[in-house]
């Protein structure tokens, strides 16, 4: 029995391909072991977001192939798509295996053995297809258990239209591509009966659901909702459009949504929205944490903010700053802006400094971590229902971790 251990880099979605593409290696016989240790095939899911995360995705490929030298290395995901003629050039890649074919890993590890058996100088196995200019229809993988105890991710959805000008993913995932919604029902009625009782909706441009065959994310959170055995359904990053009166009322009436809700920011500064070619304005993005808050109480709202994107003077940060504490989230993830080649803000002029974003960022950082306490406190003394997870010991004291509703 060969033996195989996978690592996965990146996002939510990335998470659950690898662990799809576990299960498909224990169906055909694979015996799945850490990363650590010794093992016939290692497949790492790369990715690509920034720079720093291809030289992370080349560092692991670099050391499965130092582990065991004799092993099939697979380099699956973002940083094949973007960057192929790089990782055909690499001597520790075995096999290349792009996005929306992750689903070909056994077949391509069958070929790379029957080839090697036959001739030891065993040429790269490659499965990589043109992304962005072949049709492609949503990837079939599923799960039937996950590493989580009660919740469970699930994939409904993949690709982006939108070209944020700092951003690759399009690139690397294509065009938007909407799993069909009975194949999402049976996924999830089959996670319910194993145990799980929460989902969470998972995508690269979940609110762009449906965008692609007449369909949409409301209608399919309606549908996961009369599911027996699912509790709660936890929504991934949605772009804050979406949060209409229709949608948000919509949602307050389902009493199994968790009222935590990630808008994606990035700044709060109109000038520097349209320079990164977001479709929305500061304005547009408050009145949705408004609908939010109208319909539910107390909802946890988080967001993503970009210091330093080129251009950003201390006026704009400044606006940004303020229009954050206006808004009061739960969570702030405060990312520094870094250049990505092969995006138009890698080029523009008036790029910031590292020093200024350094300083930008310590103090979105400390405000963040005043706005998430006080949202916390909020919850002293309080009794919630709680999914709890696994046991754990805390300053010496037995007990067990779960989630909240928010």
């Amino acid at each position: 029995m060969k033996k195989a251990a996978l690592h996965n880099l990146g996002c939510k979605v990335n998470a659950y391909e690898t662990e799809a593409m576990q299960q498909l290696l224990e169906k055909a016989g694979y015996e799945i072991v850490s990363f650590h240790e010794k093992a016939d095939v290692y497949v790492i899911n790369t990715c690509s977001v920034t720079n720093m995360a291809d030289r992370k995705s080349r560092q692991m490929l670099h050391r499965a192939k130092k582990m065991n030298p004799d092993a099939a290395v697979v380099a699956a995901g973002c940083y094949v798509q973007t960057k192929e003629e790089e990782a055909k050039q690499d001597l520790s890649i075995d096999i290349l295996i792009g996005n929306n074919q992750k689903n070909e890993l056994v077949s391509r590890l069958d070929e790379f053995f029957a080839e090697r058996d036959k001739d030891e100088q065993t040429d790269k196995v490659e499965s990589v297809v043109d992304i962005n200019n072949e049709p492609q229809c949503f990837e079939e993988m599923s799960l039937t258990k996950t590493a989580e105890h009660t919740r469970a991710f699930v994939k409904v959805q993949d690709g982006c239209n939108q070209f944020c000008s700092y951003c690759i993913i399009p690139y690397a995932r294509g065009r938007v591509r909407s799993r069909d919604i009975e194949s999402v029902l049976k996924e999830i009625k089959g996670l319910a009966k194993t145990g799980y009782q929460e989902v969470a909706l998972a995508g690269i441009h979940l609110s762009s659901y449906g965008v692609d065959c007449e369909e949409s994310l409301l209608h399919l959170i309606q549908e996961i909702h009369k599911i027996d055995g699912i509790r709660r359904i936890r929504l991934g990053s949605l772009e804050p459009q979406i949060v209409t009166e229709e949608f948000a009322r919509e949602l307050s009436s389902m009493e199994k949504i968790c009222p935590h809700f990630h808008l994606s920011l990035q700044s709060g500064c109109d000038a520097t929205l349209k320079r990164m070619n977001r479709k929305y304005t500061a304005a547009q993005y408050e009145e949705g944490c408004r609908l939010l808050r109208k319909y539910f109480d107390h909802p946890a709202i988080t967001t993503d903010v970009i210091v330093g994107f080129p251009g950003e003077t201390e006026e704009e940060f400044e606006e940004t700053k303020e229009f954050l504490e206006k808004i009061h989230f739960y969570e702030m993830h405060i990312f520094k802006y870094s250049k990505r080649q092969g995006t138009r803000a890698a080029v523009m002029e008036n790029q910031v400094s590292e020093e200024i974003k350094t300083k930008r960022s310590a103090e979105l950082i400390a405000l963040s971590e005043r706005m998430s306490r006080e949202f916390r406190d909020y919850y002293l003394g309080r009794e919630e229902e709680v999914l709890f997870e696994e046991p754990a010991t805390i300053d010496g004291e037995k007990m067990y971790v779960g989630y909240t509703k928010e």
